[in-house]
């Protein structure tokens, strides 16, 4: 999901599209909330967002890992569903198993290129008498546009502006939510259901971007302020900013769009093939009919050159985009796609893409800092145990 890289000198926005200048940007419905609490607000994909409020980054990320941190998510764009084709309409542009959703359930997706790049990541949610995708900030109008150009003439394809988009993650979000509504909890990870929170009607997914137990909170914007200022009166919740939520994912191994995954790379060179059911692969019911699909089963088979791989580093030495991975030998393996220096296990962590030949577990090589090589090791991901709420 679009957001920010944290780099020596502070936080700096990577997204791929142009930064817009703070008189020109979009708000979201906390937009004053956010300037009453203090937040460094910057722009990001055409919104002024807050990068971190007074507590810091790092107080911020590990609030969230031992409580409950708030985010204002808003910014990412919303599209809403419906007729009675929209399951094997959407399974044209992706290659999961729409059609085998529960109602209320989740799922993650990708859209993809004829040359089978990924051209943005989301979430579907069936609902029961719609279809839920949040799509990128960054990319949601191109998403939107995809959308009805391909697959317009087969449903209504609705964009929501006017919905608004918190998360609460952390270890103690379902006590938090539990305290407003018990029935507000959707039973499990990538689940959801319609939900009154302080008197508003919302609707609940368990799903989120930082590795732990969390909700997706979709209201009205008009609701938005009120529904925050209840959740951050609960003790255990301090407003999070997009600093942390970029460290927090790192850590939990997830991708960022445009960074780690983008048009020129493919989900099994993206280590994303988990996310490729049985039932759309070579041999399955409903193999392929999806943008690139040819060369995604060709790759399944004939493994790609390079893969995303974890990587940690062996100093103290943050290792950030861009950074050039070599061998002992001074051999050019790949790149780093995302780095930071872990706040919850204090050295540095990496995501990058990496030559086959060295992408296993405990595989050495060499990051180039300025002019520096720091050793560092292909790791599992996540880096730090996801704790999502698999069951009762």
């Amino acid at each position: 999901m679009g957001g920010w890289a944290v780099f020596q000198g502070g936080l700096m926005n990577t997204t791929a599209t142009s930064v817009v200048p703070p008189s020109e940007a979009m708000r979201t419905p906390l937009y004053s909330l956010h300037q009453e609490l203090g937040a460094r607000l910057v722009p990001f994909a055409g919104y002024q967002m807050p990068v971190q409020y007074p507590a810091g980054l790092m107080a911020e990320h590990l609030h969230t890992r031992s409580l409950a941190g708030l985010f204002d998510v808003s910014h990412m764009g919303q599209i809403r569903l419906t007729g009675p084709r929209v399951a094997q309409a959407l399974e044209s542009l992706v290659p999961m198993d729409v059609q085998g959703m529960d109602v209320h359930q989740l799922r993650y997706a990708f859209f993809t290129t004829p040359q089978g790049g990924i051209l943005d990541d989301l979430i579907i949610t069936r609902r029961p008498h719609d279809w839920l995708l949040v799509v990128n900030a960054a990319c949601k109008e191109a998403d939107l546009q995809h959308l009805q150009s391909h697959i317009g003439s087969e449903c209504s394809i609705e964009p929501l502006p006017d919905r608004a988009l918190l998360a609460l993650q952390g270890p103690e979000a379902a006590a938090v939510l539990g305290r407003l509504n018990a029935q507000a909890l959707p039973p499990a990870f990538m689940s959801g259901c319609d939900a009154t929170l302080a008197g508003i009607e919302c609707y609940v997914t368990r799903s989120g971007y930082t590795g732990e137990d969390g909700f997706e909170i979709s209201l009205s914007a008009d609701h938005a302020v009120p529904l925050a200022r209840t959740l951050l009166a609960d003790p255990q919740v301090r407003p999070i900013g997009l600093g942390a939520r970029d460290t927090l994912r790192l850590e939990a191994g997830l991708c960022l769009y445009g960074h780690d995954i983008h048009t020129h790379t493919s989900p099994i060179e993206a280590a994303l093939g988990w996310a490729i059911p049985k039932i759309r692969r070579p041999g399955g019911a409903r193999v392929g009919g999806y943008p690139g699909a040819d060369i995604i089963h060709d790759q399944l088979h004939n493994r790609p050159s390079q893969r995303r791989v974890g990587l940690v580093g062996q100093g103290r030495v943050p290792v950030r985009e861009g950074c050039e991975l070599f061998d002992a030998q001074g051999h050019k393996l790949g790149v780093v796609s995302s780095g930071t220096f872990s706040p919850s296990l204090q050295r540095p962590v990496a995501m990058g893409y990496v030559a086959l030949s060295h992408t296993e577990l405990g595989s050495h090589l060499f990051a180039q800092v300025r002019s520096t090589l720091h050793p560092m090791e292909v790791a599992p991901l996540p880096f730090v145990q996801t704790r999502y709420h698999r069951s009762h």
